[in-house]
């Protein structure tokens, strides 16, 4: 296929640049009034404190869900929550035929069987080292090494040129699970002509390289063979090397182990469903794990960020059904701390601390954890490799993304251009810029329904989080008249034996009075006017007393 005059080859991301996690990631071609899309990843984020209620965030499908038909597919570069966990959430808006290796497919397939959309997602399979036809899109996988099973680069070639997508990826020598990065192939596409290189930015301040997952398991060996009584692991579930690494150091010593949590189970399923994580003993179920001496178990928990609904959390709250820490016991968090994640992971180890529990983590002992993602070093290999004519840094905050660039232009890379979600980037023909800004934004999980970022519902929760409640009902009669209240209730307001709440109380039921009995005329029958007037005075009168503005509930009641 040649490229006809008006063909553009575009980059947009509106997931995963400017932020780590949500990976969203389209590929354009063709004229602007008339291109074709692939969709690279679609994932996830999560929420935080500023997002009271909302545990999930998806990114914003506005501008390309306008273009659906033109959608020629779903690429999937690897497993983890922040690259497919929106797919069951936004692919009814997208109806696109999916594309996946073997591990992949099976994380995919248990969250569409939730989602019950198994019977409606065309899912491709595609092998290691495979090739996808889409359109005037060819895309080559590039086996490379991550914290999962299965990562893959997607060497996309187009009439315009050939782009090297990384998706996450480290270079490790010794993976364990899975095979090595493919050097050969990233080279042999050196010397074919990369275009553009759009490339994870994790540990761009990171000196050196990330480290290899067997080290972790060297280091992991004797810590668990010092410990007594019952032990811990915490790791991401995702990680299925560490999981091997922890199952196997955890057998080294005579402990048999129990996974602790949803996720680990799912995992543990994908991984041995293409042939990982063999010659191991089988786990141990809940009643098992309970019967035997403290000495010869070991739990392999979810929760290692402290989310407060996963297995560690609740064995720290002592709500766990089956697994009781306390004294003499310990904890192993092989992890490292997510930004954004301190609170709550201090809070976590706080609470198994006041239960007995020791803890190891890998600030006192470096080793038992390596990140994911490419170093300092690591980039610069690639880059040596990939020889691109274009770096786009993606997968980081802002702060990554202009150091990669900065980075990239150290090593000679002629051109580099960091796009903000919703920046559209035409990679060719001509110097890379970015031409255009769609919609982009985020959708929030909130109960189940799908609301925008700043939806009305969690706005007033944000307020109520930090201003407190106030809760005013009146009784009227037909012209007009008190016939009880109006009375007031407050929650989350400041109140103590020096200034009781209730002497607060009564002066906002007084200004609510005030505010009715000041109302003439037609706006003294509508109630919506009555339930406005008072709101506006117990408002003012609680910024009064306590510098703040609840959000204040009027109901007026007609008798």
């Amino acid at each position: 296929m040649k490229a006809r005059p008006d063909d553009e080859l575009v980059f947009l991301p509106l997931g995963g640049s400017n932020e780590i996690g949500m990976n969203f990631n389209l590929y354009g071609f063709g004229p602007p009034h008339d291109r074709r899309w692939i969709v690279v990843d679609l994932g996830v984020t999560f929420g935080d404190q500023t997002t009271p209620g909302v545990e999930v965030i998806l990114p914003d499908p506005e501008f390309i869900e306008e273009h659906a038909d033109r959608i020629l597919g779903i690429v999937l570069t690897h497993a983890h929550e922040d690259h497919v966990g929106a797919v069951a959430w936004l692919w009814p808006r997208l109806r696109a035929p999916v594309y996946a290796t073997p591990f992949t497919a099976f994380i995919l397939r248990e969250k569409l069987r939730e989602a019950d959309l198994l019977d409606e997602v065309e899912i491709h399979e595609v092998a290691l080292g495979g090739r996808i036809e889409l359109g005037p899109f060819t895309l080559d996988l590039i086996t490379l090494t991550h914290s999962i099973p299965e990562p893959n680069g997607l060497a996309i070639r187009t009439p315009l040129g050939v782009v090297l997508h990384t998706g996450d990826w480290k270079i490790d020598p010794d993976p364990l699970l899975g095979g090595l990065t493919d050097e050969s192939a990233l080279r042999r596409l050196g010397d074919e002509g990369v275009l553009a290189m759009v490339c994870d930015s994790t540990n761009v301040f990171v000196d050196g390289r990330a480290g290899s997952e067997s080290g972790v398991r060297d280091a992991l060996i004797p810590l668990i063979g010092g410990l007594k009584g019952r032990v811990a692991v915490a790791c991401f579930a995702s990680n299925v090397a560490r999981m091997d690494s922890v199952i196997r150091a955890a057998e080294a010593n005579g402990r048999r182990v129990c996974l602790a949590g949803r996720s680990m189970h799912r995992m543990a399923a994908a991984a041995k469903s293409v042939g990982l994580m063999q010659g191991i003993k089988p786990f141990l179920d809940d009643g098992e794990a309970r019967r035997m001496p403290a000495e010869a178990v070991l739990y392999l928990c979810t929760g290692s960020q402290g989310e407060p609904r996963a297995a560690l959390a609740r064995i720290a709250e002592g709500t766990h059904p089956h697994v009781n820490l306390g004294s003499g016991d310990a904890v192993v968090f092989s992890s490292r701390v997510i930004p954004g994640n301190e609170i709550p992971i201090r809070n976590l180890q706080n609470k198994l601390t006041e239960r007995g529990v020791r803890l190891y983590t890998e600030r006192d002992h470096p080793g038992i954890h390596v990140s994911g993602h490419p170093c300092r070093d690591e980039l610069a290999e690639m880059y040596s490799w990939a020889r691109p004519e274009i770096a786009v840094p993606t997968h980081g905050e802002r702060r990554h993304l202009l150091e990669h660039a900065a980075f990239a232009s150290d090593l000679q890379v002629p051109q580099q251009v960091t796009p903000r979600n919703g920046d559209m980037v035409r990679l060719a023909p001509g110097r890379a810029t970015i031409i255009d800004e769609v919609p982009s934004g985020r959708l929030f999980v909130d109960a189940g329904v799908l609301t925008p970022e700043n939806g009305e519902a969690l706005r007033v929760r944000r307020h109520a989080a930090h201003n407190g409640i106030i809760a005013v009902s009146v009784a009227l009669d037909g012209r007009g008249r008190i016939v009880s209240g109006p009375q007031v209730r407050a929650l989350g307001l400041p109140g103590d034996a020096d200034q009781p709440l209730d002497d607060a109380l009564d002066e906002l039921a007084d200004a609510a009075e005030s505010a009715l009995r000041r109302l003439k005329g037609d706006v003294a029958e509508q109630d919506e006017e009555i339930e406005s007037a008072i709101s506006r005075a117990v408002k003012k009168t609680s910024q009064r007393l306590w510098g703040r503005r609840p959000v204040v509930e009027t109901t007026v009641l007609r008798i």
